[in-house]
């Protein structure tokens, strides 16, 4: 009596969770089919299932937009250099105060330690940023976020729990310190390198706040502070531009909602894509280096 009682708990617990998850899809269908959906088909405020008629006019009129571009360009740029400094900053630092004998070992990680638990604040952020020249430029968005509190004290703890014999080895066959980082540690590292790179790039690809405080050009805007404009501000204007409308003059009639729609999808493609393929690195590339304090 007591298991059918339980498999019928299970039922309910699993029937629940299905529909949670349905419940959280249903945005994103939303979103896919009205983007697809014909000028001629939509009609606002319905939900679409479906589109009722196919169409690309949207994403059409979206990669003909030079603001999507250039913001598509900036975020690829800050997302693809922001996430290898990133690793390389945080990889050698962690790596580094592993040793020991490293002079000033104990003042770092006590400064390290003091970033997590005080903060500067957005005001002496911004005019750090300020002093250095950075304002209207794409580093003012990489080269303050370069590493993390967190992300040190977790590549330290796993790169701490490396057997030292490895060290041994390569420091008998010739290696220094960075050779052995280089040829031995990092290899060894990948599945926690991969899980940090996912960590990284989607951190980067979707700043936003960051972007909006520094950057003035509308040319160099991250997708994220472009979609605001496009879909926050409910400025379509933002992503038109007057060579894409003359050559194609009917894409002006297309619907607010279905061009706000294609350029989520468009902005959330590249991420769904990448996701898969480092998901499986994620519980043992963080854990691995979560178990050595």
């Amino acid at each position: 009596m007591a298991g059918k009682r339980m498999q019928i708990a299970d039922w309910w617990i699993y029937g629940f969770l299905i529909l949670l998850a349905v419940c959280m899809l249903l945005p994103f269908v939303y979103v896919i089919a009205v983007s697809f959906t014909d000028r001629n088909a939509y009609v606002p405020g319905e939900f679409y299932f479906l589109p009722k008629k196919w169409s690309l006019d949207s994403y059409r009129y979206i990669l003909s937009s030079n603001s999507f571009i250039n913001s598509f360009q900036s975020t690829v740029l800050i997302t693809l250099t922001g996430t290898v400094l990133n690793l390389i900053f945080s990889t050698s630092f962690a790596y580094g105060v592993t040793k020991q004998d490293l002079p000033g070992r104990r003042f770092l990680l006590t400064m390290v330690l003091v970033t997590m638990l005080f903060g500067a604040g957005m005001i002496p952020n911004y005019l750090l940023v300020k002093e250095l020249g950075l304002i209207d430029s794409l580093w003012a968005l990489i080269l303050p976020g370069l590493t993390s509190a967190w992300t040190i004290f977790v590549m330290k703890s796993f790169f701490q729990s490396l057997p030292d014999s490895l060290e041994d080895a390569a420091q008998i066959d010739g290696c220094n310190d960075l050779m052995t980082w280089w040829r031995i540690i990092l290899p060894l590292s990948l599945p926690m390198i991969a899980a940090f790179s996912l960590f990284f790039a989607v951190g980067q690809w979707n700043l936003y706040f960051a972007g909006v405080i520094y950057i003035q050009s509308a040319d160099k805007w991250p997708l994220q502070v472009l979609l605001n404009q496009l879909i926050i501000q409910n400025q379509t204007q933002t992503v038109a531009d007057l060579s894409s409308m003359a050559m194609d003059p009917n894409s002006a009639q297309l619907p607010p909602e279905t061009i706000k729609m294609a350029a989520l999808v468009l902005v959330m493609l590249p991420i769904l894509v990448v996701y898969p393929f480092l998901q499986k690195y994620f519980t043992k590339g963080v854990l691995l280096g979560s178990v050595k304090g």
